[in-house]
């Protein structure tokens, strides 16, 4: 088939687009991670004189972090559309995060949708395979605290028990509020007919857009950050009681992304944007702790009615193109979200800045000390 010069150069913009974002995305990780490194090495004096200010700044620049990593799907225009409850209400609440997982874009939306969210994203745990470990990324989760999870049968029962003392010893050390998982395990690609075969041999219903959830996590979650009393209590939807005085976590929010087409965004179109502008939608709801059940069997119920929900919420909205209303509601209302580019730019260029600095003062010592 014949190449028009029309097709020709929409291909050659395409892929010098993708090669000036990688070259981008490069240098801003060269300049942004190292800097993110440095300033908490400087900053370990406050660490032990002040450990609430350090974990308080190391949280602002995670943030920061992030939003050039929501950046890059931005200005790519991969935007985010919001429905069901509104999480902004329980932002400063304790609260697990439970979202189904499609693909590496995943994680990148998630960072997109939850900038405007007040403090979270500075005080959030994410629990995250373990071969993020060896990404880019890796050095700044580990210092903000992150836990990665190594899959498999054979790994299970020790992440488990190592899962519990990393909870134990950083979650509230460092005052963190939201934890996110994914409780499916690895992506809907790889586990869908596993999962499938399953739920036949288990009588239970047949799963196309996600998978039936893990609950181990889930439970180690549960079992270490509920107070003994929770008196988490939506005021109706839409309103939630912001504050509170019990401690521990409060809410459980059930978090369904879905794509345009069932077609999911990776972390490789992410960086080098040569797909078309596409508009992924998060829906949100939100379930106060003292619903869920403690027991195991309970929970492995509650958990499994979840995912079966977001199997049909998941359903309508590629049947349809929208999310259905919250029961209980007549009217389905969605949420643009967005992220100010003076805000953004703001960010990468005191990443830059922070990297000459940087630069400049090893420069200097080399020169004092040679």
């Amino acid at each position: 088939m014949a190449v028009t010069l029309e097709q020709a150069r929409r291909l050659g913009y395409t892929c010098l687009k993708a090669l000036l974002r990688f070259a981008f995305m490069v240098a801003n990780n060269l300049v942004a991670i190292p800097s993110y490194v440095l300033y908490l090495i400087v900053l370990q004096p406050l660490r032990v004189l002040d450990s609430e200010s350090f974990w308080y700044i190391e949280g602002v620049l995670f943030k920061w972090l992030l939003a050039m990593v929501a950046s890059w799907g931005w200005w790519a225009g991969y935007t985010v559309v919001e429905w069901g409850d509104d999480v902004k209400a329980v932002s400063e609440d304790e609260a697990m995060v439970l979202v189904n997982h499609q693909a590496t874009g995943d994680v990148c939306t998630l960072m997109m949708c939850l900038q405007d969210k007040g403090t979270v994203v500075r005080q959030m745990m994410w629990l995250m395979d373990h071969i993020f470990k060896y990404t880019n990324f890796g050095i700044v989760s580990l210092i903000h605290g992150d836990f990665f999870i190594r899959q498999g049968k054979a790994h299970r029962d020790q992440q488990l028990i190592l899962l519990k003392e990393h909870l134990e010893k950083y979650y509230r050390s460092r005052n963190r509020k939201w934890i996110v998982l994914f409780p499916e395990g690895g992506f809907l690609r790889k586990r869908r007919e596993t999962s499938q075969e399953f739920a036949k041999k288990n009588n239970l219903p047949f799963l196309k857009h996600v998978t039936l959830p893990r609950v181990g996590a889930t439970q180690v979650i549960l079992k270490t950050l509920v107070a003994p009393q929770e008196n988490g209590n939506p005021a109706g939807r839409g309103t939630m009681i912001k504050e509170s005085k019990s401690k521990g976590l409060q809410w459980v929010i059930d978090t369904t992304i879905a794509y345009p087409k069932g077609e999911p965004i990776d972390i490789q179109t992410w960086i080098l944007g040569y797909r078309q502008p596409t508009v992924t939608h998060v829906h949100y709801r939100i379930y106060p702790v003292k619903d869920v059940p403690a027991e195991p069997e309970a929970l492995t119920h509650w958990l499994y009615q979840r995912f079966i929900e977001k199997e049909d919420l998941l359903t309508h909205f590629y049947e349809t193109g929208a999310f259905p209303p919250l029961p209980g509601e007549t009217k389905v209302i969605s949420r643009e979200m967005t992220l100010s580019n003076l805000w953004l730019v703001a960010i990468q260029s005191f990443a830059f800045l922070s990297g000459g600095m940087w630069y400049c003062i090893f420069r200097y010592f080399y020169h004092c000390l040679f």
